[in-house]
């Protein structure tokens, strides 16, 4: 099934007497895998947690296929099939691998706290399915070896390869990774870069990655958007962002020669 289409339509956010975001817009296309960059301060976070429901937009619109996702909760989203990665990966270092991704699979259960709590024989069974699935998604992440491991003691690329699998526990029609890169060395980017390109190609669902690491970026991403001051500067392809004066601009200080 073809994923729906992520619309960001002349978002605006504040705070206090300063712009975070100016008219932002821009989109991501089905099953693509789109970038959104920019140097420090650009607002690619406030970007970033207007669309996962963190931050409430001033102005504008976040939809998702025909679906207004603005102003909509974290829980409410990840029931909409939105995953969620986090630059620092909040996960529960005693707990093991599978307790941290099963966290995922909350919004996609049906038993309220009664019922589980009772051990009812039908919230049993949907707990032994949610775990099966989780135990699927570890394996295709190169998690399976680890799976009983208490998260604290992995290595950190491990630790962030767990966040992600915690996202896609949610089954998500729409992946978002907020700097999944982040200390991880050239050994470990290059791994991740594989990952993500595999799990866009084997699920076929849309990304959207904030990242840092240019050649992380320009090595996977199908499109760009370039944000700087707040302000939507550049879209389009690795290569056309690449040679875009404002870019360069932005990230030197200097004019493209």
């Amino acid at each position: 099934m073809t994923p729906p289409e992520l619309r960001v339509e002349a978002v605006s956010l504040r705070f206090g007497g300063i712009r975070a975001l100016d008219d932002v817009s821009f989109t991501v296309a089905p099953g693509s895998l789109h970038a959104l960059i920019g140097p420090n301060g650009a607002g690619k976070s406030s970007c970033f947690n207007v669309i996962s429901g963190l931050y409430r937009a001033g102005t504008g619109l976040v939809r998702l296929g025909d679906t207004d996702l603005t102003g909509l909760a974290p829980h409410k989203l990840a029931r909409l099939g939105i995953g969620r990665s986090f630059q620092n990966a909040a996960l529960s270092p005693g707990s093991t691998v599978l307790d941290n991704v099963m966290l995922g699979r909350h919004a996609l259960t049906r038993g309220g706290f009664l019922e589980t709590g009772l051990r009812l024989p039908w919230t049993v069974r949907a707990e032994r399915r949610h775990a099966e699935r989780a135990r699927e998604i570890c394996a295709f992440l190169g998690l399976g070896a680890v799976v009983d491991a208490p998260t604290g003691a992995l290595p950190y690329g491990v630790v962030k390869r767990v966040d992600l699998a915690r996202a896609l526990a949610v089954e998500p029609v729409l992946l978002l990774l907020d700097e999944p890169a982040a200390g991880m060395n050239a050994a470990e980017t290059a791994e991740l870069a594989g990952t993500i390109s595999g799990i866009r190609a084997e699920l076929g669902i849309s990304i959207l990655l904030v990242e840092h690491d240019m050649g992380l970026v320009m090595g996977i991403a199908d499109r760009v958007t370039v944000l700087d001051f707040g302000r939507r500067i550049a879209d389009g392809t690795p290569s056309e962002v690449q040679s875009d004066p404002d870019v360069v601009k932005a990230y030197l200080g200097t004019e493209a020669a």
